[in-house]
């Protein structure tokens, strides 16, 4: 999971009856950085949320602590804070505003700030800004009373310092504490999810944007995978279950 994709500047294309390259200056929209993913918010973009012009069930949210992909530092690196971000199409990163036919944004117009400064020939603005003034869940929930309570309760029951810690202990002697506890987690991740629709009538698809995604996916990122049958829930390493 890519809280940014920072872009490396891509080769130019050759001109007609020349074997010099010709240096990109500005965007050919060859769709290259959407098809790598959504943007991450800013505190510019609030507005864009809080007036439905890009909705909550099109974001998903990376929480504080959870481990991501750092293009700057180029390594899986816990988050400082949540980072909230547009989501990926189905089975693709393309962002999912993005219309592969045309190359073109069906939200050009009300682009993130993320969008607007990129530039994939000359990443030095972004790269300055992008871990910069991120919007927040707490930015824009904290005042839904009941809804709020609910987060901060899943965000302190399953923070990931606290998953940290037992999957560490998974190779220590109190490793089948640190599985009970782990497993534990998971399903109280899945079930408060399942919770809020049948009981709240909130929106399936605004799940990640609220809760994150699942812990049963985002256990992968510490090198475990879950296995289900029926109710039961066990965990592997990724690397036994490859064997």
């Amino acid at each position: 999971m890519h809280p940014d994709r920072i872009r490396k500047p891509i080769p130019s294309k050759l001109s007609a009856g020349t074997q010099k390259r010709k240096p990109i200056t500005a965007c050919i929209r060859c769709g290259t950085c959407c098809q790598k993913g959504g943007p991450s918010f800013h505190h510019a973009d609030k507005n864009l949320i809080e007036k439905g012009i890009i909705h909550s069930r099109h974001l998903y949210t990376i929480r504080r602590g959870q481990l991501a992909y750092d293009n700057v530092r180029d390594c899986l690196m816990p988050v400082d804070s949540d980072i909230i971000k547009i989501k990926g199409k189905k089975d693709s990163w393309a962002c999912i505003f993005f219309e592969e036919d045309e190359k073109a944004c069906r939200i050009y117009a009300n682009r993130p700030l993320e969008c607007r400064v990129l530039k994939c020939w000359d990443t030095r603005e972004i790269e300055k800004i992008y871990a910069e003034n991120r919007l927040t869940r707490k930015d824009l929930i904290s005042e839904v009373k009941g809804l709020w309570d609910l987060i901060k309760d899943h965000q302190g029951r399953c923070d990931h310092e606290k998953i940290h810690k037992w999957v560490k202990a998974l190779d220590s002697a109190i490793k089948k504490e640190a599985r009970k506890e782990l497993i534990e987690l998971i399903q109280y991740d899945t079930e408060i999810r399942k919770l809020v629709v049948s009981k709240a009538g909130l929106d399936a698809e605004m799940l990640d944007f609220l809760f994150g995604r699942p812990l049963i996916e985002t256990i992968e990122n510490y090198g475990l995978n879950v296995e289900q049958s029926g109710k039961k829930i066990s965990l592997m390493s990724t690397s036994r279950r490859k064997k």
